[in-house]
C-alpha cells in the first residue's frame, strides 16, 4: 500500500492508472474509520481495479463552535485497517496544500443544502462540495463510495457530479450499525456510557415510525410527533430537526408518499448525531 502526500504525486498516479485502462475507486473520509467506512472500501476493492482512500479532515465543512480541533483520529489504526481491506493509495493531504494561502473558490450546491443539516449549518454542504470536487479532480475516480448514513450529503455529491459534468459515478452502501442498532459514526467515540442508551432512542424511534407506517399510519405530523416524544423521554437528548421529506429535494411531506425519508439530527450531551430510514406506502399493511 502506498502513501501518498503531494496533490502532484496522487495526480500522476492517476494519470499512470488511467493510462493503463484500469477503474479507479475513491472513498473519501476524515479518518476514525469505522465499520461503516471499510464497508465502502471492500465494496471498492471488489468492483474497481485499484482503490485510493483519502483521509482528511476538511476544515471548511466545520462551523464555529463544532470539533474541528478535537475530531477524532487514528492515523495509525486507520492505516493498518485498509492495508488490510486490499487498499492501494491511502492520499493524505495537508491542509495547507488543499487550501493554500489566499484560497477563494468554493462550490455550492443549491436548494437541497437549504434543508436538514444544511438548515443549521451554514455553509457545511459548501465545504463539502467544495473538498469532494477537489479529490474528485486530484483523483479522477471512476466511481466514489459513500455512505447513506450521511444521506443528503451522497445526494449533494451525486447533484454535484451531475451538473458539473465530472466524469465519475458514485454508489451509495447502506447505513452499517452497531449491534443495538446505534449507526456506526466516528463521533460515537465522543459518548460516555451514560449516553449510549439515549443515542439509541433515535433508531428505535425510525423502527417504532417505520412500524407505524406499515400499519397504516400515512400522516407526517403524527410520525414527527411520535418520533419526538420517544427521543424527548431522555433527558440528554436535544433534537436539532426530525424530517419527513421528499428523499430527493427534502422538501417536507405532509403525508407518507410512495417514498418518504424520516431523517434525524439529535445531540445527545455535545455529541451531534444522525440517522434516517426510507419508508413506503407500499410496505403497508392491508
Amino acid at each position: 500500500m502506498e502513501i501518498i502526500k503531494s496533490i502532484p504525486e496522487m495526480k500522476q498516479w492517476s494519470n499512470r492508472v488511467r493510462e493503463s485502462h484500469k477503474t479507479i475507486g475513491l472513498v473519501p473520509t476524515m479518518g476514525s474509520l469505522h465499520a461503516g467506512h471499510m464497508s465502502l472500501v471492500q465494496k471498492s476493492v471488489s468492483t474497481c481495479d485499484v482503490t485510493v482512500a483519502s483521509i482528511f479532515i476538511n476544515p471548511v465543512q466545520f462551523g464555529k463552535n463544532e470539533d474541528l480541533d478535537t475530531y477524532p483520529q487514528d492515523l495509525e489504526g486507520d492505516q493498518r485497517q485498509l492495508e488490510s481491506a486490499g487498499v492501494d493509495v491511502v492520499f493524505l493531504p495537508s491542509r495547507q496544500d488543499m487550501y493554500p494561502d489566499g484560497y477563494k473558490t468554493f462550490v455550492s450546491v443549491e436548494g437541497i443544502t437549504n434543508h436538514l443539516c444544511g438548515k443549521n449549518r451554514p455553509g457545511f454542504f459548501q465545504g463539502v462540495a467544495t473538498v469532494v470536487l477537489k479529490l474528485f479532480n486530484i483523483v479522477r475516480p471512476h466511481t466514489g463510495f459513500f455512505g447513506d448514513k450521511d444521506w443528503q450529503q451522497a445526494t449533494v455529491v451525486e447533484t454535484l457530479l451531475r451538473d458539473l459534468n465530472i466524469d465519475a459515478a458514485i454508489e451509495r452502501l447502506p447505513i452499517v450499525r452497531e449491534s443495538g442498532g446505534l449507526a456506526k459514526s466516528s463521533r460515537n467515540l465522543y459518548l460516555s456510557q451514560e449516553e449510549m442508551a439515549p443515542a439509541l432512542s433515535l433508531y428505535c424511534a425510525l423502527e417504532r415510525a417505520r412500524q407505524r407506517v406499515q400499519n397504516g399510519e400515512f400522516s407526517a405530523d403524527v410520525i414527527r410527533q411520535e418520533i419526538r416524544q420517544m427521543i424527548e423521554k431522555n433527558q440528554q437528548a436535544k433534537i436539532d430537526y426530525i424530517s419527513v421529506c421528499d428523499p430527493e429535494n427534502f422538501i417536507e411531506h405532509d403525508e407518507i408518499k410512495d417514498k418518504s425519508l424520516i431523517a434525524l439530527a439529535v445531540h445527545i450531551g455535545k455529541t451531534r448525531l444522525i440517522d434516517n430510514c426510507i419508508v413506503r406506502r407500499a410496505e403497508c399493511k392491508e
